[in-house]
């Protein structure tokens, strides 16, 4: 899915650049919101993998000295 949304950042990222410089950026120029929020999808996307890995360390060691008692 973080493959998913970074795809979605660059082609949209193209063509509201490519639609700016035929069309004028006063037309296009907002649609840049859906390139950041696209990206930002990506990045929250990883981070919360990353903050899940922990945690799942982190119970993982729980566990393990429950385990040892």
């Amino acid at each position: 899915m973080g493959y998913f949304w970074i795809a979605v950042a660059v082609i949209s990222f193209i063509v509201v650049t490519y639609n700016g410089f035929t069309q004028g950026f006063d037309r296009w120029g907002g649609y840049y919101v859906f390139t950041l929020v696209a990206a930002g999808m990506y990045f929250m996307k990883k981070w919360m993998m990353a903050r899940m890995a922990k945690h799942e360390a982190f119970l993982n060691e729980q566990q393990k000295k429950q385990d040892n008692l």
